[in-house]
């Protein structure tokens, strides 16, 4: 990979535009702009097992963790981010994994004093934390609380025992309902996430789940259909006819449900897995999907940051060991750096900006690209009920588009 990109200080300081990122969202949700913001993404891969239908970049280590090992090496590589993306006001910090509620709460502080000291980080922006009801007690929580986290999202993935068991999670449904409660206590805004589209479920147990769960949430869900991914513990069982999941039609009934409950119930679909009231949507995930900057930090982590030489795509080494080799030898972890040309960066504007419901800016797009989408595509689509046109400048996937997402990209970016 090429050396590190040193950015020219901007002017400092940041205090304006800091401030305006502290009171972007306290009447809701900010409009789209085309300046999505800067995300910090801090990826720690432990767990205490491994979900058989998991393929997240996670490792599972008995023998334990020295957690300090871990501060020393994501301070080094923060560090490292700082000399690419050059001086930034932060609008998110994430931790994702692997099960971030391992760390130790003096871990998750020490790091998010790390990002404070490298970047301008304004007050109250979204601070997230992902974490299992396995490993949730209240001591814990409040330390996360104090050392700045201000969003947990839990995976919870389904709320009767038999599933939870069938999913290979380790807690059980009363673990689940206690770490709701927690949550919700001492967290400001809390998420959980589902998995629908699972074995044998029929619509009618999964809407008196769904149901269930909206009256649980605070504010945010994450509901997601099982898929069997390549190289996962389900995927050999598929293959051999032992897990027979949903087939297409009963997934899209599924789908289509899970959007009718969560909109009569106050929280519509604003990305096509995540539900929320209006103004609660996560800011962190909307960087993603707006196509905005983020460094990603951490065993795994991957990242897009718009540097001297052009917006960059970086991913760090997997294995945690191998990670914390290369940053002791070399100040960070990373195994990939490439430039993305105009017409990449397009392609994926249209994949993630078409996940949402505020759909894409097209006179972004047409920026990037250099040209318009390709009008009798365009017209096909929408004469077929895939996308919708939102004024003159937008555009965006239907409800129907939204099940055939990935086909729909296809098409408008060939």
């Amino acid at each position: 990979m090429s050396g590190l990109v040193d950015q020219a200080e901007a002017p400092d300081p940041l205090a304006a535009m800091a401030k305006a990122r502290s009171n972007a969202f306290k009447d809701g949700l900010a409009p789209d702009t085309g300046k999505p913001g800067f995300a910090v993404y801090l990826h720690w891969p432990f767990c205490a097992a491994k979900c058989p239908y998991c393929d997240f970049n996670s490792h599972v280590r008995h023998e334990g963790i020295d957690q300090q090992a871990y501060i020393d090496a994501f301070r080094a590589e923060i560090a490292a981010m700082r000399k690419l993306s050059g001086p930034q006001v932060v609008t998110s910090i994430f931790f994702g994994g692997g099960t971030p509620s391992l760390m130790h709460p003096e871990t998750v502080a020490a790091i998010l004093d790390a990002v404070h000291e490298t970047w301008v980080v304004p007050e109250g922006i979204e601070i997230t934390l992902e974490a299992n009801p396995s490993s949730v007690e209240a001591g814990r929580f409040r330390g996360y609380r104090a050392a700045g986290v201000n969003r947990v999202s839990m995976g919870v993935q389904a709320l009767n025992d038999r599933d939870l068991k069938r999913l290979g999670r380790l807690h059980d449904r009363a673990e689940a309902l206690r770490a709701i409660g927690l949550a919700r206590d001492i967290f400001p805004r809390m998420s959980f996430d589902l998995i629908y589209a699972r074995p044998d479920q029929t619509p009618h147990a999964w809407e008196a789940e769904l149901k269930e769960a909206i009256s649980l949430a605070a504010d945010h869900l994450s509901l997601y259909q099982l898929t069997i991914e390549e190289g996962t513990p389900f995927y050999g069982l598929h293959k051999a006819g032992k897990l027979i999941v949903p087939d297409g039609d009963l997934s899209a009934e599924l789908y289509e449900l899970t959007q009718s409950v969560c909109e009569a119930h106050g929280l519509p679909a604003y990305e096509v897995s995540n539900h929320a009231r209006p103004g609660a949507e996560s800011r962190h995930n909307l960087t993603y999907w707006r196509y905005g900057d983020y460094a990603g930090i951490g065993p795994g982590a991957h990242g897009r940051l718009t540097t001297s030489a052009g917006k960059i795509a970086t991913a760090t080494e997997r294995t945690p060991e191998t990670w914390l080799t290369s940053v002791a030898d070399r100040g960070h972890g990373m195994s990939e750096s490439e430039v993305l040309g105009t017409s990449e960066q397009a392609d994926e504007l249209l994949l993630m900006g078409l996940r949402l419901r505020e759909g894409v800016d097209l006179g972004r797009w047409q920026a990037l690209s250099g040209h318009r989408l390709d009008a009798e595509r365009v017209e096909f689509l929408i004469d077929h009920g895939m996308i919708e046109t939102m004024g003159k400048d937008r555009i965006r996937c239907t409800p129907q588009g939204m099940l055939v997402l990935d086909a729909v990209v296809a098409d408008l970016a060939t």
